[in-house]
């Protein structure tokens, strides 16, 4: 077998033949009439009427011998066939396709339509050229991409090659697109925030930071979109959503990425049971309509499979009676001191322990004893209160908060939203003081959000989700890196 290095130069041959006889390798336009999938659904139109058409794509096969060459081209919409006569195209022109072209070149044909004694649709070749001469050849050509880091690293040879994992990307595109007209039909506007900001805000987490050489001043990237989407909702607009890049400096694995797509929106004058109702009603539909799917295989970050019925109705289950069935732990009363000890016997790290706050130590609790166990898509509402700081408080010490969970994951986040500024403030004054004693997923103070909280805001609803665990779920991928084109990779070591 050969070396890439010799099928690179066996290529660069061919390359430099073309170029000796006047042909342009890499052209800049091509003469393509219809597209595969177009040639494919009118051919019987085609065949009929004894037109000729030219057709391009990327040769995926050849084969043959002699006076013929059947080759099989990829556009990106579909295959299709050409079929190359030695009689039909003349002796120069077949000879010279034989001399310069291999698997992964890309190609004009011209020709006429014919139905092969197979049954094959094909064109007929009266002519032909050279759009793009390729020196790499394909990856089942030589290794195949087996190694599941060069997947993801090479992923353009991943999707030529595997058509599954080509129309993944394809679902995602209508998902967006179905999500962004659900959303326009409710009267929300799309709006772009900024991903740049001074201070990190509308999450609990760690945050990448970076530096502004121009202003010469220290800056990190968000972490979610709800504080300057609450802002825009303080100039009274009836809602806003935007779909846009987060990033969340923090453990990887199957099921977590630093970098995500976020969908969040936020709706004036709606409330925390609309939301859930919005939720309910635009995920089936994705799934029922876009994906046409009522059950689906979900896996965990371990590879666990699950098999998830979305069609039932979508129940309600209190955060502490899960933890109180679950754990035997009751969060109405529980002391911080209690709550580290019930943490440590979860497996929470010691040192970890001694520095969380009680909040996110029934969160630890909740995530291990409970959410694991939830298969069906169900709403985990009254988080305590002091996990939601942006949210509205009951005087039970919850917040007025829901969860949807599917498969064990987090999917979505609802909020009645909080917009009383005195109560955000001590709110936030209290998650400050967290973070200052080592909890490094509390939030600060924003100053320029209170600020425009006291300005006024309109009662509203919120929402957030992570587009890619969505699409992971209605494709069936183990892997939230297989539903994003470029995830983060470490650089490759050089031999």
């Amino acid at each position: 077998m050969s070396s890439i290095d010799e099928i690179r130069e066996a290529r660069i041959k061919k390359l430099n033949l073309l170029k000796e006889k006047g042909i342009d390798p890499y052209k800049t336009n091509s003469r393509r009439e219809l597209s595969l999938k177009e040639a494919s659904s009118s051919f019987e139109q085609l065949e009929k009427d004894g037109e000729s058409k030219w057709l391009a794509g990327r040769i995926m096969s050849l084969r043959g011998q002699g006076a013929i060459i059947f080759v099989t081209l990829n556009d990106g919409t579909g295959l299709f066939q050409g079929l190359l006569k030695k009689d039909v195209l003349g002796e120069e022109k077949f000879n010279l396709f034989g001399e310069v072209t291999d698997i992964g070149d890309f190609i004009e044909i011209y020709g006429s339509f014919f139905l092969t004694k197979r049954g094959e649709k094909t064109l007929e070749a009266k002519d032909w050229g050279m759009l793009t001469k390729s020196l790499l050849p394909l990856p089942e050509k030589w290794h195949g991409l087996e190694n599941i880091e060069e997947i993801y690293r090479s992923r353009y040879l991943d999707l030529i090659m595997d058509s599954e994992a080509h129309e993944i990307f394809i679902i995602r595109a209508k998902v967006i697109k179905a999500i962004r007209e659900y959303l326009d039909k409710k009267n929300l506007l799309e709006v772009e925030t900024p991903i740049l900001q001074n201070q990190a805000g509308g999450a609990m987490a760690r945050v990448f930071e970076t530096h502004h050489n121009d202003y010469a001043m220290d800056m990190v990237l968000r972490i979610a979109l709800e504080l300057d989407h609450k802002k825009i909702m303080a100039a009274g607009y009836e809602g806003v959503y935007e779909i846009g890049k987060c990033f969340r400096n923090e453990g990887s694995d199957p099921t977590h990425m630093q970098e995500f797509t976020m969908l969040e929106w936020y709706a004036a004058y709606k409330n925390l049971e609309d939301n859930i109702a919005w939720t309910e009603e635009m995920i089936k539909h994705i799934a029922f309509e876009i994906v046409g799917k009522k059950a689906y295989k979900v896996f965990d970050k371990d590879g666990k499979e699950t098999e998830v019925n979305f069609d039932t109705d979508w129940p309600r289950v209190k955060f502490g009676d899960l933890v109180k069935k679950n754990a035997g732990i009751d969060i109405a009363d529980i002391t911080l001191e209690k709550a580290r000890k019930e943490a440590i016997r979860w497996n929470m790290p010691e040192e970890e322990v001694k520095k969380t706050s009680l909040g996110n130590l029934l969160d630890f609790i909740y995530k291990k004893s409970s959410r694991g166990k939830i298969i069906n898509p169900t709403f985990v509402t009254n988080f305590p209160g002091e996990l939601k700081p942006l949210a509205q408080q009951n005087e039970d010490g919850t917040a007025n908060v829901a969860q949807l969970v599917i498969a064990g994951a987090e999917i979505t986040n609802q909020y009645a939203e909080l917009v009383d500024p005195i109560l955000e403030r001590e709110l936030l004054v209290a998650q400050a003081k967290a973070k200052e004693e080592g909890d490094e997923e509390a939030m600060g103070v924003d100053e320029s959000f209170l600020l425009a909280m006291e300005h006024g805001m309109p009662p509203m609803t919120g929402f957030g989700m992570g587009i890619d665990r969505l699409v992971a779920i209605l494709t069936e991928q183990k892997n939230l890196r297989d539903v994003v084109f470029f995830p983060i990779m470490r650089p490759k070591k050089e031999e």
